[in-house]
């Protein structure tokens, strides 16, 4: 079941859902608006491979930047982070998408879900499109659909519970 405006506030009326902060757009129609933090880690190009069993020096991989705005170059590939903490509890996920107006101009960001249970700030890949793109921290970029669980998952202990900033891969 997809949650309602309605539904959605009275999950957070009753703490089964946590968005802080909570401004007066963020709930929508059918889901929440999150915003853009202020930090990003731009992906860079490298000979370098990475390998997830190996030890790897992030710092070669990636580049992390923090500002009120970024510009995204054509076809590049950073990481962000949203500017709220939200938490989720072990009955409801979340299906993370962009807001129309961003995908309109290009920019892409695979599929992504919020599991049950989650806690944190979101880190989420964003791909560029076909011409330079400046993005503002604080503006409403994403958008979440919440469904309800058939019944409550597993209390999660996914690795990246708890995470702030821009949160570089984990294996």
């Amino acid at each position: 079941m997809i949650l309602s405006n309605s539904d959605i506030h009275k999950h957070m009326k009753q703490k089964r859902l946590i968005v802080d902060p909570l401004n007066e757009d963020t709930v929508r129609e059918n889901g929440i608006d999150l915003r853009l933090g202020s930090e990003i880690a731009r992906l860079k190009r490298t000979n370098v491979t990475f390998d997830p069993h190996g030890e790897n020096k992030y710092q070669q991989f990636f580049k992390k930047e923090f500002g009120e705005s970024f510009i995204v170059n054509p076809n590049e590939r950073i990481l962000v982070c949203t500017l709220e903490y939200i938490e989720l509890r072990s009955d409801l996920m979340g299906f993370v998408n962009l807001r129309s107006s961003y995908a309109r101009i290009g920019l892409s960001l695979p599929p992504t879900i919020i599991d049950a249970g989650f806690k944190g700030q979101l880190t989420l890949h964003v791909t560029g499109g076909s011409f330079p793109i400046r993005l503002y921290a604080k503006d409403r970029f994403f958008h979440i659909v919440l469904a309800k669980l058939t019944s409550d998952s597993v209390k999660y202990r996914g690795i990246y519970l708890g995470q702030k900033g821009v949160t570089y891969p984990k294996f």
